[in-house]
């Protein structure tokens, strides 16, 4: 099966299956060269992403030599990172947001639509400015590339997606303030965050309220890349974010529509807990998953999930048999 990938950025990291293998390239263009821990100057990708700004230069300086190169087509491209943390942000475009609570005041009180969404409005703008972002937590195990098809389990009609701008944190991160965030960057890559929705809320414990490990942590639930981007070949402010269906477009954003943007969530995700190097921190999905258009993944479907800058992912749905 060919990639069909192309980096419309410089240059970034990817990781291709060589055999049983999996290996690290610098890829250019329509084009990939295997690094070796020489020219990667570190033990493997996770070093390497904590070394900062001097190891993305010495791979800049890859870009132009001479080498193994050869066609990106020709290799099968995996998930370009191997988090040992993952973490997701929920409710964190204003638009999308604003939109959930408009339709549940029109529905649960006497105010017109447009007086839902101002009052909505103008919530989420007090939350952007006194509020703190909402993380849960996802399983690494879950972090597969667009060459594994996503096996929707049969327990459950209503499979969703959330295309989303991912984080891959640089050095250590802890407890970092909001204007110090970005230096603990080592780039972006592309997350479609996948969602049982009939599972999210616990019907048997109302009181207990979301259970996100049994609704977004089934095997390959979170399919990742193509490719690995330095963070200073990436506007993160303003990302335009899209994913068709079966060829038609369902969501359609940028991330300048982030309630909480990049610097304030990897601030916040660090007051916790350490971030260490390679570990992921999703930015939260835009409008328009199956939920708001009434329509789940079946079998045969296929999810074309692109940002600005970080490339495509194509990601095969297949029922999985009962």
């Amino acid at each position: 099966m060919t990639s069909h990938h192309t980096l419309d950025n410089r240059f970034a990291l990817a990781r291709f299956r060589d055999g049983d293998a999996v290996r690290l390239g610098l890829v250019a263009g329509d084009r990939i060269r295997a690094l070796s821990p020489d020219e990667l100057g570190a033990a493997d990708l996770n070093a390497f992403l904590a070394q900062g700004d001097p190891a993305w230069e010495r791979l800049a300086a890859l870009v132009e030599a001479d080498g193994p190169w050869r066609p990106l087509d020709d290799v099968i491209l995996t998930a370009p990172v191997e988090p040992r943390q993952v973490l997701q942000t929920g409710a964190n475009y204003r638009q999308h947001v604003i939109e959930l609570v408009a339709a549940g005041l029109t529905n649960s009180s006497d105010r017109t639509p447009d007086e839902a969404r101002a009052f909505a409005a103008k919530m989420m703008d007090d939350r952007a400015a006194n509020g703190e972002p909402y993380f849960f937590i996802g399983l690494p195990a879950c972090v597969v590339g667009d060459d594994v098809p996503l096996a929707l389990p049969a327990y459950s009609e209503v499979h969703d997606w959330e295309l989303e701008l991912a984080v891959v944190i640089g050095r250590e991160t802890f407890r970092v303030s909001r204007e110090d965030a970005l230096g603990h960057i080592a780039g972006y890559t592309i997350v479609n965050d996948i969602t049982t929705r009939d599972l999210v809320f616990r019907k048997d414990m109302k009181e207990i309220g979301t259970d996100w490990y049994r609704s977004k942590n089934a095997p390959g639930f979170l399919p990742t890349g193509p490719f690995l981007v330095p963070a200073q070949l990436v506007d993160e402010s303003d990302a335009h974010v899209r994913l068709d269906l079966n060829g038609e477009t369902m969501q359609d954003s940028s991330t300048s529509d982030l309630l909480f943007d990049v610097p304030a969530l990897v601030s916040a995700a660090s007051q916790t807990m350490p971030l260490l190097p390679g570990d992921l921190l999703l930015t939260g999905s835009p409008a328009g998953n199956g939920q708001h258009w009434k329509r789940f993944l079946t079998d045969g479907d296929v999810m074309t999930g692109s940002i600005a800058g970080l490339g495509t992912q194509i990601v095969r749905c297949i029922g999985e048999a009962s």
